[in-house]
């Protein structure tokens, strides 16, 4: 009586293993909060090569080593994965360098969000001290003492002057080619039902079920809205950084900072502003506690990190683009 009992449950295991394997998971809803992402369609090929030129260009930078792939690595993650960014004589940056990947899905760029595209951001470590510490007015030079730069942007631009808006344009148009598509996540949204696991799919429903959902959603899973660090319980780490204040001086933006998004969030550690956790469970709990006011057990919180595993997609695959030589009017580098 025992062994046929036993050898039913067995039977019955084996049938809901092998339905499992092969219906997967539940199909998503009509409303679920995150979407698919996409390839951008209707860039200009010709400006994207010539802006990905410029993102590879130490020559932007007053010593001629930094360039915009200094600090966000498209060989890795788009970031440099450090707490924060060296700059100028090896100065630190202020804040952790947010990925260049996916970056067009933000609604305002840097963590603060002083520059409202990246037509505009792209301008910025050019000019800060604590980064490339160069000026507009010295790239531009830089531009036009290269023969090579001057016909290429006249081949995209025509016979105007280059300006530093036609350099921004440029880095804008390469870093929005910068999409990571085909993630497993994104090939469930669409309808395969095996591209995740039982616990992954677990752990996406705890992610709306806890709340998450309400700043990171969309296509790229965040960069939509500024919120509070610390809504319930104050971070722990940093407590110097205002955030948004630190540009509207208003009292009400204090510790404000542009949501990050969650696309490839296994890979662009460290975490935070300030990129003070290396660990993405520890990230979670944290999150959890802070801006929710939970605990999640260990249970809750592996099963979120596997979904937020299923985030990551597919680099980019990019050719290193070959750099025009300096001529003699060219600055030459300077660490002073």
């Amino acid at each position: 009586m025992f062994l046929r009992f036993f050898n039913y449950s067995i039977s019955v295991s084996a049938v809901v293993l092998f339905s499992s394997l092969s219906y997967g998971v539940p199909k998503p809803t009509n409303s679920e909060p995150i979407q698919p992402i996409r390839k951008p369609k209707g860039l200009n090929t010709n400006k994207v090569e010539l802006g990905k030129k410029l993102f590879f260009e130490p020559r932007l930078s007053k010593s001629g080593f930094i360039s915009c792939n200094s600090c966000h690595n498209v060989m890795l993650s788009g970031t440099d994965n450090m707490p924060v960014s060296i700059g100028h004589k090896w100065q630190l940056g202020p804040v952790n360098s947010p990925t260049v990947f996916n970056s067009s899905y933000n609604f305002v760029q840097f963590w603060n969000g002083r520059a409202k595209d990246l037509e505009e951001q792209a301008g910025g470590p050019i000019e800060a001290d604590k980064e490339m510490a160069s000026s507009h007015t010295a790239a531009v030079a830089v531009m036009n003492s290269i023969p090579g730069y001057i016909s290429e942007f006249r081949k995209v631009y025509g016979s105007k002057p280059i300006s530093i808006k036609m350099i921004q344009n440029a880095m804008a148009e390469f870093e929005k080619s910068l999409v990571t598509t085909g993630s497993r996540f994104d090939k469930w949204l669409d309808g395969d039902t095996k591209a995740i696991t039982q616990t992954e799919y677990d752990g996406y429903q705890l992610f709306k079920a806890k709340g998450c959902t309400s700043c990171h959603m969309g296509a790229a899973v965040g960069g939509t809205m500024y919120q509070k660090l610390g809504l319930v319980k104050e971070y722990k780490y940093d407590k110097k950084n205002m955030g948004r204040y630190e540009i509207t001086k208003k009292n009400a933006d204090k510790r404000f900072f542009k949501v990050p998004i969650l696309r490839n969030i296994e890979l662009t550690y460290p975490y935070f502003h300030d990129g003070a956790v290396w660990d993405l469970k520890e990230a979670v709990e944290i999150m959890a506690e802070i801006q929710l006011g939970l605990k999640v057990n260990p249970k809750e919180r592996d099963a979120i990190v596997a979904f937020l595993k299923t985030l990551t997609g597919e680099i980019p695959k990019l050719t290193l683009p070959v750099l025009y030589p300096s001529s003699l009017s060219t600055a030459k580098p300077s660490t002073l």
